[in-house]
């Protein structure tokens, strides 16, 4: 028997959610309803509800920067609009659960941790392994992606917690920055940071002031080395 209506029906019926009846329709109403159906078809699943307060827009990129308190045990709290990026980029992440991540440490000159959603991580392994097996190029990027990294998950509170390995590689105490990065974004020590940015700084100073930083799109479609 479909659960919205009284008549008995066969296994064709609709995979659809019904026409909404009777007077309540609003968004409060038509969520209950569509509940009540999912219930029964739970092979669907919608995330977010148009119109309702709270609904979250589909985020695919790292934006914006920020300097974050780490407690004693490693703990720090990320961005709130990084987590929502985190969320989108798991394919198995669902309302309730955690959201998984990637975080690469890298070597001795890797001064920073760039942590990877998890379709980004992903699309990386991909065309690892289509490098021939056993050869230097793939060798190399599995030391640093596969050994050199750490899989990982938020706790409920969107807080990372940062292995005492990890934090004194990079020279974290007390605080992290957090840099955007487009699918991923970098955790540094303020202090190293700050140097890092200032070579940036210096470079698009050194362009002139009439300097468009558009301009290096074009250069990045036609080709030629940006130095």
């Amino acid at each position: 028997r479909h659960p919205f209506t009284s008549k008995d029906v066969g296994p064709c019926a609709s995979r659809h959610p019904p026409r909404w009846r009777g007077s309540d329709t609003s968004p409060s109403g038509t969520r209950a309803a569509v509940e009540q159906w999912q219930q029964f078809n739970r092979r669907f699943h919608f995330r977010t509800w148009a119109g309702e307060k709270g609904s979250r827009h589909v985020a695919r990129r790292f934006r914006g920067e920020s300097v974050h308190k780490v407690d004693a045990k490693g703990r720090v709290s990320i961005p709130a609009s990084f987590r929502r990026v985190l969320e989108e980029g798991d394919p198995d992440w669902t309302d309730g659960l955690t959201p998984n991540l990637v975080i690469v440490y890298g070597g001795q000159s890797q001064n920073y941790l760039e942590a990877y959603t998890q379709e980004a991580i992903n699309e990386v392994d991909d065309k690892i392994s289509r490098l021939p097996r056993g050869s230097r190029q793939r060798r190399a990027l599995e030391h640093i992606f596969n050994g050199q990294s750490l899989p990982t998950q938020t706790d409920d509170t969107g807080r990372l917690v940062l292995p005492a390995k990890l934090r004194e590689k990079i020279g974290i105490d007390g605080e992290a920055y957090f840099k955007a990065a487009g699918d991923t974004f970098q955790i540094w020590a303020p202090d190293a940071y700050e140097t890092k940015n200032a070579d940036i700084e210096a470079w698009l100073d050194s362009q002139g002031d009439d300097f468009d930083p558009l301009t290096l799109l074009d250069m990045a479609e036609s080709g030629p080395e940006v130095q």
